[in-house]
């Protein structure tokens, strides 16, 4: 689904709602060209028992995955503050290792800290991450095992440098693994099978007004759409029209690059 995350709202919204609900509209009209309305009013007891589980298993299950999605979508705004809070933390504890480990830890986090925003963050919009951001993140650790504390103040300070670059760290990495999509394959097949069942069942009920039948048709397909459309966009947080963005980041550079 990463092709309808990287398109324009719009288009990945007309691609995968207005024109499903057109087609699952013309579904009433194309079966009544074929089945007498005779048949099909037969099926409406029967079906309408089993159409009224299959539409809250769907139900419940649509649900799931949106809510699953968007709380993914949230922790990876979360990861990023996270990120960024640890490299202004790294920024203010280089101020107090002195010279030159200090120093050097400075303009290494900077790079590091460009590095993502311009190169990692486009990569991340196709699910990849940056080498050269990985060997900036390597480079931060040279400076900080270079330094020789000296005393129990410069323990300490060593201890929560290191602390900071280890939340770093893990930090990136947390952004990487989301980065590739949070639904899995299986569920893909899932989502988008039951949404085709659940409205194929309207097509076979029968009522007099046709018209009426294809209208209830076009607002349950909406609902459905909609609810996918939902996880497309926000299934790849650092990809699409609605994603994470690196403002965090930029604003630890923006503020302590001066």
């Amino acid at each position: 689904m990463i092709f309808l995350t990287t398109q324009p709202l719009w288009l990945a919204g007309f691609c995968l709602v207005v024109l499903p609900t057109l087609l699952c509209m013309a579904g009433p009209i194309v079966i009544r060209r074929y089945v007498a309305l005779d048949q099909l009013r037969t099926n409406n007891e029967v079906a309408g028992f089993t159409f009224a589980t299959v539409g809250v298993l769907y139900a419940v299950l649509l649900a799931f995955a949106v809510i699953v999605v968007w709380e993914k979508f949230s922790e990876s705004e979360n990861t990023v503050a996270q990120e960024a809070g640890a490299a202004a933390s790294l920024y203010r504890l280089a101020d107090g290792i002195g010279r030159p480990p200090g120093a050097t830890l400075h303009d290494r986090l900077t790079a590091y800290l460009n590095g993502a925003i311009n190169e990692e963050w486009p990569a991340m919009a196709h699910g990849a991450a940056s080498p050269a951001v990985t060997l900036a993140l390597n480079d931060l650790y040279q400076p900080i095992l270079a330094f020789s504390p000296v005393d129990a103040r410069d323990s300490e300070l060593l201890s929560e440098t290191v602390r900071q670059l280890d939340l770093l760290t893990q930090s990136r990495r947390a952004r990487l693994v989301v980065a590739s999509g949070i639904v899995p394959g299986v569920l893909w097949i899932v989502l988008f099978g039951g949404a085709i069942v659940t409205i194929g069942f309207t097509f076979f009920f029968g009522t007099r007004n046709v018209l009426a039948q294809a209208l209830m048709t076009g607002a349950l397909s909406l609902l459905i759409w909609s609810g996918l459309l939902i996880i497309v966009a926000i299934d790849h947080p650092f990809a699409g029209s609605i994603r994470v963005s690196p403002e965090a980041l930029a604003a630890v550079v923006e503020d302590f690059s001066k």
